[in-house]
């Protein structure tokens, strides 16, 4: 996505919200899609590996994510448009420095924790990212579609169709995705009275994946506390690895099965118990399955008050994109 925010919607994104509002209305409901129907990679992060990179200001992935995220999201625009009757308004434009929680800017943080286990003090640092799960409610449930479960397991939301009404927040159990105010789509529509901004998450770095590559976090690591590999690969890994250290597991079973796998030295109830918890920062509790048994017509239902929208939102595009093509057809400029 582009630095510009006032530049007009192209015809990619028109087929893209055409196609996608097409698969939530009737008998079209996008299929529920999970991890296990496609043999998909899988990550491990291995507490007892991190150590925070006590030699530097940031954590190394960190650091990396950040420089991938910073270039990712655009700036808003100005004046963030306020929403009827008074919508709350999301932005971390001028809070990029924050690596203490997740932002719009911020996909993943580490944050250390004292902790006791077996009469023993220890020092724990948990790197924080999307879960990836499974059976993501926030794919499922998003009404236009904009957030996706790929083949390769990552979840990842599209910019091009999100109007941050933060569904995706609201149903994701560690409430990870964040908004920002005053940019994407609903610009272009209704910005005072559909849509809040883009919602923003760890992807996965899925372009990079798609290639063969790390994701830039696991490259950046200089103790490879993170590694990535087929899903099952990853799972015998994990399962190893907590065994070897009399350790324990998170990951595999909450909310479903996630493609995040954690193991650790100190059992998950006591790390939870010890982090900070708040917006943007989630716990390490148990979560039960939310989607694993969801019936696809609740995508429907979610998303039958907003085919009203929808069609609002086909009008202005397919509008905006006439008038866009007369005025190249006369020599005007382009700006997309």
């Amino acid at each position: 996505m582009g630095k510009d925010n006032k530049k007009g919607i192209d015809r990619r994104s028109f087929l893209k919200v055409g196609a996608s509002l097409a698969m939530v209305s009737g008998l079209g409901v996008a299929r529920t899609t999970h991890a296990r129907d496609t043999g998909s990679l899988a990550t491990l992060i291995d507490l007892s590996l991190c150590d925070g990179c006590p030699e530097r200001d940031t954590p190394a992935c960190v650091s990396a994510c950040r420089a991938r995220a910073h270039k990712m999201v655009p700036d808003p625009v100005g004046p963030i448009p306020e929403l009827f009757p008074r919508g709350r308004i999301e932005d971390f434009s001028d809070k990029k420095d924050i690596i203490d929680r997740f932002t719009p800017y911020n996909w993943l943080y580490v944050e250390e924790v004292q902790v006791k286990h077996q009469g023993n003090a220890m020092v724990v640092h948990i790197p924080r990212r999307c879960m990836h799960c499974d059976y993501p409610a926030c794919a499922n449930l998003c009404p236009f579609s904009a957030n996706k479960k790929m083949p390769d397991g990552a979840v990842v939301i599209d910019p091009d169709l999100c109007f941050g009404g933060a569904k995706c927040r609201t149903v994701c159990p560690w409430h990870i995705p964040q908004r920002q105010s005053g940019i994407g789509l609903y610009l272009d529509v209704m910005p005072t009275l559909a849509g809040n901004g883009t919602m923003f998450k760890c992807d996965l770095c899925h372009d990079l994946v798609a290639e063969g590559k790390n994701p830039v976090c696991m490259d950046a690591c200089p103790r490879q506390a993170m590694i990535i590999g087929p899903r099952d690969a990853i799972y015998a890994e994990a399962r190893d690895r907590a065994e070897k250290m009399h350790g324990y597991i998170y990951g595999m079973d909450e909310n479903g099965g996630t493609g995040t796998v954690y193991v650790s030295p100190v059992p998950f109830d006591v790390l939870d118990a010890a982090i900070t918890k708040g917006p943007g920062r989630p716990g390490l509790g148990p979560v039960a399955s939310r989607m694993k048994a969801a019936d696809p017509l609740a995508k429907a239902v979610l998303g039958g008050p907003l085919l009203g929208i929808g069609a609002g939102v086909i009008g202005a595009l397919a509008v905006k994109g006439s008038v866009k093509g007369d005025e190249k057809d006369k020599g005007g400029s382009d700006n997309d």
